[in-house]
């Protein structure tokens, strides 16, 4: 195997064992979508989905999601294998969250000519913190690691 393939492979391996063990987990599914901005790429707007797929032990989920990010001429796609742990404050509408997880991102810069494109697999992680209200709005903020964005902002809406 050569050196620069085995991160890819590693987190193909994760994301594909994360989902595989979405059905093992509790039924309080939910799903939802997002939209932001990055500041690396600069200057992008990305839109994506997630699914809250399971609570692997009390208040502690799997949330994968898939970002699509576009701009500055380029387009940068995300497939995140998240964990959240959502903090439950009693009598209030508002939970912090927190958590991270390992991303798989694929990076194409345009070049004009559609055979100028240069596209770039990388492996990724996510640290990410956010508020959610109850009844579904949230806003989070990511900080990325290797190959993920640097610095993404954004707000959803999970459907309950």
């Amino acid at each position: 195997m050569r050196k620069h393939t085995w991160p890819i492979r590693c987190c193909f391996m994760v994301l594909f064992f994360s989902i595989l063990a979405v059905p093992a987990m509790a039924q309080k599914r939910s799903a939802g979508v997002r939209a932001g901005i990055s500041a690396s790429p600069p200057n992008q707007f990305y839109v994506g989905v997630h699914v809250m797929a399971g609570e692997i032990v009390k208040d502690f989920w799997f949330r994968p999601n898939a970002e699509i990010g576009f701009g500055n001429s380029v387009t940068e796609v995300g497939l995140n294998g998240e964990f959240v742990y959502v903090m439950r404050l009693p009598k209030n509408d508002w939970t912090p969250y927190f958590g991270g997880g390992p991303a798989l991102n694929i990076t194409t810069i345009h070049g004009g000519a559609p055979l100028n494109n240069n596209t770039n697999v990388g492996p990724g992680f996510n640290f990410l913190a956010g508020i959610g209200k109850t009844k579904g709005l949230f806003a989070e903020i990511k900080v990325g690691a290797l190959d993920s964005p640097e610095f993404k902002f954004g707000i959803g809406y999970t459907f309950r």
